[in-house]
């Protein structure tokens, strides 16, 4: 026994006299640790990674690339001429890409982060973006807007959606004076 741990005579014991850490013990939180933030310390904001449009734009033309080496493929099975294969790869690969610029331009590229892996950190990042900017304006809400009076966004909406409807009375009362 070295250094006064474990044991100083495992027999009888039932185990060996190996001394393992309590790895069950809860230790204490740093404080601050599950206080919600504030809203007006900018620092304590949560942090949204941004996809990078490179890594998206290149795996989009890799997609575009596969397709069109699978054709390629096809066709040599099928022995046709080069020059056909050729045009034939142009040809595919001219219409991927436009459709592929046609959904950008008309944003959806995908239809949302269920079909990804957890490895595709920048395509669910893109749909964790585009999620956010649907709830933000569902919510009202303008781009990067922060409340200043630490109010939740749907009591805020609750609140403009009770002033329209006093607008409302209040103009229906005048008319019929």
């Amino acid at each position: 026994m070295s250094s006064n741990v474990g044991l100083s005579t495992p027999r009888g014991s039932g185990t060996s006299g190996y001394v393992q850490r309590n790895l069950s013990l809860l230790k204490p939180r740093d404080a601050g640790v599950g206080v919600p933030y504030s809203l007006d310390s900018s620092s304590r904001l949560p942090k949204t990674r941004k996809p990078d449009q490179e890594i998206l734009n290149h795996d989009r033309l890799r997609e575009i690339e596969v397709k069109v080496l699978e054709l390629r493929e096809k066709l040599e099975d099928e022995e046709v001429d080069e020059d056909k294969i050729e045009d034939e790869c142009d040809k595919l690969r001219e219409d991927l890409t436009s459709e592929m610029a046609r959904k950008r331009d008309q944003g959806r590229n995908r239809t949302g982060g269920k079909g990804l892996k957890s490895y595709q950190v920048h395509e669910l990042a893109e749909a964790k973006e585009r999620e956010s900017d649907r709830l933000r304006r569902a919510l009202g809400l303008k781009p990067d807007e922060i409340s200043e009076d630490g109010e939740h966004p749907m009591a805020r909406q609750e609140k403009r959606r009770r002033e329209r409807e006093e607008l409302q009375d209040k103009d229906g009362s005048e008319e019929k004076r």
